[in-house]
C-alpha cells in the first residue's frame, strides 16, 4: 500500500508531492508495463490513470475526456479545492517535438477553466529516445499570458 504523500497533514492535496509520487512510481513501474503490452500509444495515458486512481480513491475525481466548450481536455483532477487539467502526448518517431502545441492547446483549456496552472506529459514512445532515467524531467514552462504549465518528460 502507498501511503499517500501527496496530502498535507490538513488532508488537501499537494501538487508538488504527487508530481514527484508519479515519477517515483513511473521509475518503478513503467518499463515492465510498456514492455508488456502491445499498445504502445496508449499505455502511458493507462499508467497514468492508475497512479491517479490513487488520488480519487481518497476523495477525489478523475474526469477522461474533459469536455471544455467542443474541445477535451484529456484528464482533469479535483481534489477538494484543487483543480489540475492534463494534457498528454506521445512522441513518435518521424514527429516533431509536442512540447508546443501541448503548450498551446493547454493554455486554452486552462483559460476556459479559470485556471493559471496545469500539466503537459510528454510520454517519448520514439525508437531512439533516451533511457527512462534519462529523459525523465520536469519544467514549468510560464507562458507569455502567464500561465504556469508544469512539462513532464518520460
Amino acid at each position: 500500500m502507498i501511503a499517500p504523500t501527496w496530502l498535507t497533514p490538513e488532508g488537501e492535496l499537494n501538487l508538488a508531492a504527487l508530481l514527484t509520487a508519479f515519477l517515483k512510481f513511473w521509475r518503478q513501474q513503467v518499463e515492465p508495463l510498456l514492455g508488456s503490452t502491445g499498445y504502445h500509444e496508449i499505455a502511458p495515458h493507462i499508467v497514468l490513470m492508475a497512479f491517479l486512481r490513487r488520488v480519487i480513491n481518497g476523495g477525489g475525481v478523475l474526469e477522461r475526456e474533459y469536455a471544455i466548450g467542443s474541445d477535451r481536455m484529456d484528464l482533469c483532477l479535483s481534489y477538494k479545492d484543487v483543480i489540475l487539467g492534463i494534457e498528454l502526448k506521445v512522441w513518435r518517431d518521424k514527429k516533431r517535438d509536442p512540447q508546443a502545441d501541448g503548450i498551446e492547446q493547454l493554455e486554452s483549456y486552462l483559460g476556459r477553466l479559470g485556471l493559471d496552472f496545469g500539466w503537459l506529459f510528454i510520454f517519448d514512445r520514439r525508437k531512439n529516445a533516451l533511457p527512462m532515467e534519462e529523459r525523465l524531467s520536469t519544467e514549468v514552462v510560464v507562458t507569455e499570458n502567464q500561465y504556469r504549465i508544469t512539462v513532464i518528460r518520460a
